[in-house]
Order: C-alpha cells, then sequence, then structure tokens
C-alpha cells in the first residue's frame, strides 16, 4: 500500500517541540517511513504545501486582496506569512536524499489553485523531478474555506453558496490537467456545513472533468479527524468518480511521522464498496494500476 499525502512539518508557528519549520535532521524523513512500514504502508509520497515555500510568494501574489469582507483577507494574509516558513529548494533536496540512500519514497508537492497564478506556478514547478502533484482547493479568493478561524464566512455567504462557489473551482482544478491527483476533493464540508441538498450535480461535474484531464482522486482519511468526521470525498462523491473511470489514491494527510496510514482500512473498504478494486501508484508522474 502507498500513502500519497504527507507532510514534513505541522502548520502555524514553532512552538519548540519537535522539528522547526524548514528543517530535516537524519532520522526525520526515516520516522516516516518507519511508522509507514510498520501500518503496512510500503510507499510513502511527500506532498509538502507549495504555498508555504517562499519560493512561491511571487508566483501567488497577495492572493488574500479584494476580500468579501475585510476580516477575511487579514486572516489569509496572516496565516499564509506565519506558515511561509520553507523552502522549495530545502523540501525537495531532503526528499531527493532520501530516495537515493533507498529510502521507499516519492517526491510530490500540494498545489493549490488559483486559475490566475497556475500557470506561473507551473512554469516555477518545470524544473523539478516531481513523481505527482496533488491540487487542491483551500481558498475561494481571499477566503481560507478549511481553517478554523474562517468559519464565520459560511454564515455570511451562506452554505449553499460557499458550496457552488468550491465546487466551480474543484471542477476548473479537475479539468485543467495541471497535477495528477485531486486531494480532498470537498473539503468544504470539513466543519459539518452541509448544503439544504446533496451537491450530486457538482459531484458529477468534478468526476468528469477529472475523467476528461485523465485527473486521479484521493481518498483522504483525514476527514475522520475533523468536526465532519467523514473521509474527502463523500461516499456518493466517490460513485460518481468510480462511474466516470476515474482511479483512486490513498492520503492520509499526516502532518507528523505518527500520523502516517492513518485510517487506511477506512479508505479501502469505502473504496471497494462503491466498487474499486484498484488503485494507481505514481513515478516520474505517470501512473499505473496496481491492486487494491
Amino acid at each position: 500500500m502507498s500513502d500519497y499525502h504527507v507532510h514534513l512539518h505541522e502548520h502555524g508557528p514553532y512552538r519548540g517541540v519537535g522539528v522547526a519549520p524548514g528543517e530535516y535532521p537524519d532520522g526525520h524523513i526515516e520516522a516516516y517511513v518507519e511508522t509507514a512500514l510498520s501500518q503496512g504502508v510500503e510507499e510513502v509520497g511527500f506532498t509538502e504545501h507549495l504555498y508555504r515555500c517562499v519560493e512561491s510568494e511571487p508566483v501567488l501574489g497577495e492572493f488574500w486582496q479584494d476580500p468579501p469582507v475585510a476580516w477575511v483577507g487579514e486572516q489569509t494574509r496572516d496565516f499564509v506569512l506565519e506558515d511561509r516558513t520553507l523552502s522549495l529548494d530545502g523540501y525537495v533536496d531532503a526528499v531527493l536524499g532520501s530516495k537515493g540512500a533507498g529510502l521507499p519514497v516519492l517526491l510530490g508537492l500540494e498545489v493549490d489553485f488559483f486559475p490566475e497564478t497556475i500557470d506561473a506556478v507551473l512554469d516555477l514547478l518545470a524544473p523539478y523531478p516531481w513523481d505527482f502533484l496533488i491540487g487542491s482547493v483551500h481558498w475561494i479568493g481571499a477566503w481560507s474555506v478549511d481553517h478554523s478561524r474562517a468559519v464565520a464566512e459560511f454564515e455570511r455567504r451562506g452554505v449553499d453558496q460557499a458550496y457552488r462557489d468550491y465546487f466551480e473551482l474543484e471542477t476548473a482544478l479537475a479539468g485543467s490537467g495541471t497535477v495528477d491527483v485531486l486531494a480532498h476533493v470537498d473539503v468544504v464540508k470539513k466543519f459539518g456545513h452541509r448544503p439544504s441538498q446533496e451537491p450530486i450535480d457538482s459531484y458529477r461535474a468534478v468526476a468528469a472533468a477529472a475523467a476528461s484531464s485523465g485527473t486521479a482522486v484521493e481518498l483522504n482519511s483525514n476527514g475522520l479527524n475533523v468536526p465532519v468526521a467523514e473521509i474527502y470525498p463523500a461516499p456518493a462523491f466517490l460513485a460518481e468518480f468510480f462511474a466516470a473511470g476515474v482511479p483512486i489514491t490513498l492520503g492520509s494527510d499526516a502532518h507528523k511521522p505518527d500520523e502516517v496510514g492513518r485510517g487506511r482500512a477506512a479508505s479501502i473498504e469505502l473504496a471497494r464498496g462503491v466498487g474499486y478494486s484498484e488503485r494507481v501508484r505514481f513515478a516520474e508522474r505517470k501512473a499505473r494500476p496496481i491492486d487494491l
């Protein structure tokens, strides 16, 4: 098995416990691999957030400008500037060094989707030897849709409208062909907000777009650890991906070594329940099917 959504640093300011942001001391990556192997996970795909890397600043720009209300932009600005403590080059060197030493790791990246800057992002990423890229929608414009300090925007905007805005971006990402895997594809539900009706039409649109671009979707078990207590994507959403012939990967969204592989059994059970019998493995951005 594999875990294709793993981070090497926690979010937020460093409080003196564990590994400091941007540091990769001896044994750090090995600790993730050791946990993975103990959980039956034989391959770890690291996927650091691009926005956390200082190299992303000139290409992403100040995307918190022109918020729907002032506090939304201020929250995103403060969070991003607090979290942007990593180096893309340092991250890549650390993972490639471990890969070269024979550890079962892959070089991936989590790429936030902003339609206005995605081309510049791809230019930035082109020189690096990625094994796979995962794409995510964390922001609707300036609004950090899955951040606990921005939850009030659901009430101001309205849950139904929030879902429409979110899935408009997710559909564009899925159809763009810019990444290899869609990450936590319905993270808009993270805090338990549900629209007045399950958005089947939106699910179907995202699945069709992913199928047309050859993009896979991950089963992200971290949804079990947040208020919604449900894997991403929802069962009905995953069923649409299966019907459209979209392949899957598995990911824990770990940010600490002891979180690698967490929830894997539940993800496999969900995948099999809608009909999947295979997942895909990546190397050098090429996918091949393997038994689930």
